[in-house]
């Protein structure tokens, strides 16, 4: 393992972060402020609790999906896209490197920003309801896996995309509905039957009910569901990524 190689591309992405930590701070505070004063109190006031839990707790652990999957797959899809916009991403296939270190180095870079953005919602989050974490150990194995998962996803879009508009394209039009529909601010078993049996096939419902489990002690799905469809989930994107590295397809057009 060429761990020098690993920390230059690790930490160059972390610096290009640093960059604009200012915006990558005031963001997603903005949002779960608006969220929490939208959702929680205009709408939450009105809403009988959820499996036992207020309205306004419940939600969180949705909010909280919903900022890391975005950033995530933002993270890892620009992080790789800008080398081959620019080219070097052939002087980065040339080198020395394993596809192995060079996936290391810009998901594992995708996946902190993403976790440091988790724990930022996760902290505004506690102002606005008092917040009692059941299973902490869980919670952040499950935001650290979904880091990881999506920020591979993200890295997959961004060695297809060929443009800044295909960049944005997957995570405008099928990230952010999955998101939705996933029961971030809901429950599915309030869906009708046949909308219930949909859900099923949503990978966020399983992301969102163990995160769910983790912060109340209840979910849509068993635990062990949400951990094997992330684990699948992880298992797909890693090998889609191998055999793009092996083959060139998307790097070396």
């Amino acid at each position: 393992m060429n761990y020098q190689a690993v920390k230059s591309i690790y930490v160059s992405e972390m610096m290009r972060a640093i960059r604009t930590i200012t915006q990558s701070l005031i963001s997603p505070v903005l949002s779960t402020s608006l969220y929490f004063v939208v959702f929680g109190t205009a709408i939450g006031s009105r809403m009988d609790a959820i499996d036992g839990v207020e309205y306004g707790l419940f939600i969180v652990p949705g909010l909280i999906m919903l900022s890391v999957l975005a950033q995530s797959i933002s993270n890892a899809s620009f992080g790789i896209y800008f080398p081959k916009f620019i080219g070097s991403i052939y002087e980065i296939h040339t080198a020395p490197i394993s596809a192995i270190e060079i996936l290391i180095g810009y998901v594992g870079a995708a996946a902190s920003k993403s976790m440091f953005i988790g724990i930022v919602t996760l902290i505004t989050a506690n102002l606005f309801v008092p917040l009692h974490i059941e299973h902490p150990i869980a919670m952040f194995s499950f935001l650290i896996l979904t880091c990881v998962g999506f920020s591979l996803f993200g890295f997959i879009i961004g060695l297809w995309a060929k443009n800044f508009e295909q960049l944005s394209l997957i995570p405008l039009l099928v990230i952010t509905p999955l998101v939705f529909l996933g029961g971030s601010f809901y429950s599915i078993s309030m869906l009708p039957p046949f909308w219930q049996n949909v859900s099923f096939f949503n990978p966020v419902v399983y992301l969102v009910s163990g995160f769910r489990w983790s912060f109340f002690g209840v979910g849509d799905m068993p635990i062990s569901t949400s951990l094997i469809a992330i684990a699948i989930f992880i298992g797909i994107c890693a090998a889609i990524i191998t055999w793009t590295f092996r083959t060139g397809y998307k790097i070396k057009e």
